[in-house]
């Protein structure tokens, strides 16, 4: 890759993620659909609704609160918030008993909707002008990206 070329994606991936880090589009979901609920626990059911990393592995407040990136203290707080509002339940896990996984409930499952249909009109928006192939191209390339990237 061009020093232009590495240079122009490392700027657009800061500004993106500057974007991003504004919780712009939870607060747009959260704003466009009147949910009752905080930009955080938000975060917690669209990782929860991601699932874990590896098959057969099970979405624990640990794995939740390393892809939040806070301490596994702070993690637990906000799965907390999301337990006691209803999103999110915890369920003695098949594998062990001791343990507890966690899972969508289904008002979980509709706010999910909800802030997937706010994403996708905000990107659609954003990609307004592009052909289908143009559309298609940087859905594979990005995709492709983000794999290689998080290997």
């Amino acid at each position: 890759m061009s020093d232009e070329a590495l240079d122009a994606v490392e700027r657009s991936m800061v500004r993106l993620r500057r974007g991003m880090s504004r919780q712009r589009l939870g607060r747009a979901a959260i704003r466009d659909h009147n949910l009752p609920v905080d930009v955080q626990v938000l975060h917690v059911v669209d990782i929860v609704d991601e699932g874990p990393d590896r098959p057969g592995e099970e979405m624990s407040v640990g794995l939740v609160a390393a892809r939040l990136g806070v301490d596994a203290s702070r993690g637990s707080r906000i799965v907390a918030e999301a337990v006691k509002s209803g999103y999110v339940r915890r369920v003695a896990s098949q594998e062990d008993g001791r343990r507890i996984h966690l899972e969508l409930t289904d008002a979980g499952g509709a706010v999910v909707e909800a802030t997937r249909r706010t994403r996708q009109e905000h990107f659609a928006k954003a990609m307004s002008g592009w052909t289908d192939e143009e559309r298609s191209a940087f859905a594979r390339l990005l995709s492709r990206f983000v794999h290689t990237y998080e290997d």
